[in-house]
């Protein structure tokens, strides 16, 4: 059986507003389902809530170490963000909420061969996950030097901002901070105006060597990020030493989703199948008919099949399952690594067939 899909109801042990516009919540986990929740700095939760009679799944980066003895998440509350919006003004301490244990790509992964000086360059909300792992280099490493390039629009909008001055204490020799504001004068043109690709440049020759670096986390707006790549790009840095993270948003469903989503799945016209789909999960199979323009999880999901999915936008890796016969198409395979795509993994929420007949297993590993 797939071990990640495992959702289980946890109490919040603690709300904090960390901005206007941001909370982190902390839960209190039992002893005996501890150990699955044990994660590595960078990965993820899933959160799943019932909103104004929907069913809401959002990915969301846990911001402690693993050693903190604590697991926290932040959500920011974004336009029209149904399941960020429900959780920013509702949330609150002694909440039971259902969350799935950790997964992620985004992890800490140190070149033993080069040197301990770790960079991160983040933007907004996309300081959590890079703020796990930052605490996690600097607690379990003693010789660790951790860089932060931490753009947002203003003082007051920065996430864990009292958090980093704490650390910044405790850390002093190994901890470099270099805020960057677009909406308030900072007294300097490097720190002041959009994190873009030729200020990054700048930012990371101006205050770090390059080629020393052992590994650099990027996490941000998409604009932010790919500047950023590009930037490392042009001072010679090898893409494997770099790690992205990428946050997306579900869409509303459409009317048009609406209205299928009443249909019972054999009523599809049989001029618009493109495939039968054999779907295995939890030990069980079944199998569904599909369009072209369908996807592996939204059939699935139709069938009312449990299956696991957060983003549906091909981002986190929630939705991956194997494909063990037939051949799909994805828009979209960021939530994928290289090795994964080539042992034949999938992203469920992107797989749309190019074969009548396809196998899809939620339960390899």
């Amino acid at each position: 059986m797939n071990k990640r899909i495992q959702f289980h109801a946890l109490e919040i042990s603690d709300v904090r507003r960390e901005t206007a516009d941001a909370i982190s919540i902390a839960f209190h986990i039992p002893d005996d389902i501890k150990d699955k929740y044990k994660y590595q700095a960078g990965q993820y939760l899933t959160l799943r809530a019932t909103v104004n009679g929907e069913d809401l799944r959002r990915p969301y980066s846990i911001c402690t170490a693993p050693n903190d003895n604590e697991v926290r998440v932040c959500i920011k509350q974004v336009e029209q963000g149904r399941f960020s919006t429900y959780a920013n003004q509702n949330l609150a301490k002694g909440d039971i909420i259902e969350v799935m244990t950790p997964l992620g790509h985004f992890v800490h992964t140190p070149n033993p061969d080069a040197s301990n000086h770790f960079v991160g360059i983040a933007g907004g909300s996309g300081i959590t996950p890079i703020l796990a792992i930052l605490r996690s280099v600097l607690s379990e490493d003693p010789e660790a030097i951790f860089t932060l390039f931490y753009g947002n629009r203003t003082a007051a909008s920065m996430i864990f901002r009292k958090q980093f001055s704490d650390l910044k204490n405790q850390y002093m020799s190994r901890l470099n901070i270099c805020h960057v504001l677009s909406d308030e004068e900072m007294g300097s043109d490097l720190m002041s105006g959009i994190m873009d690709s030729a200020k990054t440049e700048k930012l990371i020759g101006s205050f770090t060597n390059p080629s020393q670096i052992n590994h650099f986390y990027i996490c941000g707006p998409g604009p932010m990020m790919d500047g950023a790549e590009a930037a490392l790009k042009r001072l010679g840095v090898d893409k494997d030493l770099i790690s992205v993270e990428r946050f997306i948003a579900a869409p509303a469903p459409s009317n048009k989703f609406i209205d299928k989503a009443f249909k019972n799945n054999e009523n599809i016209a049989a001029d618009a199948v493109a495939a039968e789909v054999t779907i295995i999960v939890d030990g069980e199979t079944r199998v569904v008919k599909m369009s072209s323009e369908d996807s592996v999880l939204d059939v699935g999901l139709l069938a009312l099949m449990d299956l696991p999915h957060a983003c549906k936008g091909g981002v986190c890796c929630t939705c991956r399952a194997k494909l063990v016969a037939g051949k799909v198409s994805m828009a979209v395979t960021t939530g994928l690594e290289p090795y994964e795509i080539e042992a034949g993994f999938i992203l469920t929420c992107q797989a749309k067939p190019l074969t009548d007949k396809l196998i899809v297993d939620y339960d390899a590993q």
